[in-house]
C-alpha cells in the first residue's frame, strides 16, 4: 500500500496532506526516511492493520489502520477546536481515548453546534476541499432587528478585506435572525459578513452539514452516527 494512503487510513489526515508530510521529509518507515514512493507492507494484528516496519510522523508511531468511526458533537461556546493538550477548553478533552477522532473543520469558539468527528480521512478531505462546495447551514441572531436589504446583501455576497464572498442562501427567522446556508469555510465568515453591513453576531449556530442535521442532541453532548446517516453523508459527497 502507498505511504500516503496508509495514513489516510490510519486516520491521521487526508490523503493529501499525507502527501505534504511526506514531502516535507516528516514521515519515516523504520530508520529510513519516506519519499514519495514509499509502501508499506501491513500485517494483521489483533488491534488492526498496521505496518510490518514502524511508521513515524515527527519521530511518533503511527497507531493500526482503525475501523472508521463517525461521531457527531453539539460543540457548546467555550469549546476550542483546536486539539491542544495544553489548553483546558480544547475539544481534546472531550474525545474518547480510542478511536482517535478528528474534527471535520472547526467553529469558532464563540460558536456553538454540529460538529462532526471522524478517523475516516478521504471523507474529511471531501468535506473540507473546497472545490466540492458542501452545504453547512447555520442559525445566526444580530444584536438587533435588520431589514430585507440586509438579506439581498448577505444572499449577493458581501465584500471585506481583501474577499468577496460566494452567492448564499438567507431565509429570516425573527426581527434579528436569520438561516444561512454556506458553500465556503472562510474564517469567521459569518460575522464578518454582518459587520461589514453593520451588524455584530451575538448568537451563532451551526444546524447541518450537508445531510446530518443536530436534531435533539442536548449541547455538549455527543453520539455515533447512525448507519442510515452514514450512508447519507456518503451519498452527498459522491
Amino acid at each position: 500500500m502507498r505511504l500516503a494512503q496508509y495514513l489516510a487510513l490510519t486516520g491521521l489526515c487526508s490523503r493529501r496532506a499525507a502527501s505534504r508530510l511526506i514531502r516535507d521529509g516528516r514521515v519515516s518507515i523504520g530508520d529510513q526516511l519516506a519519499n514519495h514512493v514509499s509502501r508499506v507492507e501491513l500485517i494483521q494484528t489483533s488491534s488492526g492493520q498496521q505496518a510490518s516496519l514502524t511508521v513515524c510522523v515527527d519521530g511518533q508511531p503511527q497507531p493500526p489502520i482503525a475501523d472508521k468511526a463517525y461521531w457527531m458533537l453539539y460543540k457548546a461556546v467555550g469549546t476550542d477546536c483546536r486539539l491542544q493538550p495544553q489548553d483546558p477548553a480544547s475539544l481534546l478533552h472531550l474525545l474518547p481515548g480510542q478511536p482517535r477522532l478528528y474534527p471535520v473543520g472547526r467553529l469558532d469558539k464563540d460558536s456553538r453546534g454540529l460538529l462532526l468527528l471522524t478517523n475516516d480521512g478521504e471523507l474529511t478531505q471531501r468535506l473540507m476541499h473546497p472545490s466540492y462546495a458542501h452545504h453547512k447551514r447555520y442559525h445566526v441572531r444580530l444584536d438587533r432587528p435588520f431589514d430585507d436589504a440586509f438579506i439581498r446583501q448577505m444572499a449577493a455576497g458581501v465584500s471585506y478585506k481583501d474577499v468577496t464572498t460566494l452567492p448564499c442562501q438567507m431565509t429570516r427567522l425573527s426581527p434579528d435572525s436569520f438561516e444561512i446556508v454556506l458553500t465556503q469555510g472562510l474564517n469567521r465568515q459569518i460575522r464578518r459578513m454582518s459587520q461589514a453591513l453593520g451588524y455584530k453576531v451575538v448568537d451563532l449556530k451551526r444546524v447541518a452539514i450537508e445531510s446530518l442535521t443536530l436534531g435533539d442532541l442536548p449541547e455538549g453532548e455527543m453520539r455515533e452516527l447512525t448507519e442510515q446517516e452514514i450512508a447519507m453523508l456518503r451519498a452527498s459527497i459522491e
